[in-house]
């Protein structure tokens, strides 16, 4: 766990976390060492443990940082929201949008959580559970209400957050297309996917107006 410590302490430890972001981002977690990680803040090695008690306590509160902004930021983003199509559109493009900006965040929390100790890794899967199952609870009620086809919801909310998390593969800032229009294709190809009928509402009427 990180020590705890004063205001100007404060500003260091958080310092000492973003290098750390860095580093581990560029380098991994086991090749980073603690020495890279003190001249990167302008620290002598020793002074680390005023901070933080190793190396280990500093992934794991990067990590657990991470899920608890993702937990408190999806929860605002869907506060006040009650439809089901609402809530998917709602937590795809947050989590799009969040997933584009915090990249190395991303990166970290989910290629490094085999570094963590046991019971670390522990308390951060259980985090990312409750995350998955705001998804897993839209997806069961739209079907519950006779908006979504849904067959498994469990296995239909894993399908769909690999899929949007898969985009810091590859997206760019400076790429083609934007944020907001990676977002409307992003939640067509969810919602097309799980909504209970793809056809428009106007293309019965066209229909009847055709006979």
């Amino acid at each position: 766990m990180a020590r705890t410590v004063g205001s100007n302490g404060a500003r260091t430890a958080q310092a000492i976390r973003q290098a750390g972001v860095k580093l581990i981002y560029q380098h991994g977690y086991e090749a980073m060492s603690l020495r890279q990680l003190a001249a990167e803040v302008g620290l002598q090695s020793g002074s680390l443990y005023k901070y933080f008690d190793n190396k280990q306590s500093l992934l794991f509160d990067i990590v657990r940082d991470h899920m608890e902004d993702l937990l408190s930021k999806v929860s605002e983003t869907l506060d006040g929201l009650s439809d089901p199509m609402d809530r998917l559109r709602a937590y795809v493009g947050f989590h799009l949008r969040y997933h584009m900006t915090r990249m190395a965040h991303v990166f970290i929390a989910n290629m490094e959580i085999r570094s963590l100790e046991a019971e670390h890794r522990a308390e951060i899967v259980a985090m990312r559970r409750r995350y998955e199952g705001l998804l897993d609870a839209i997806l069961r009620e739209g079907a519950e209400r006779g908006l979504f086809k849904v067959t498994d919801s469990r296995v239909s909310t894993y399908a769909i957050i690999s899929m949007l998390t898969g985009i810091c593969m590859w997206y760019r800032p400076d790429g083609r297309l934007s944020q907001d229009e990676l977002v409307t294709i992003y939640t067509d190809l969810v919602t097309g996917g799980v909504a209970l009928t793809g056809l428009p509402a106007a293309v019965p009427d066209a229909r009847r107006r055709r006979a």
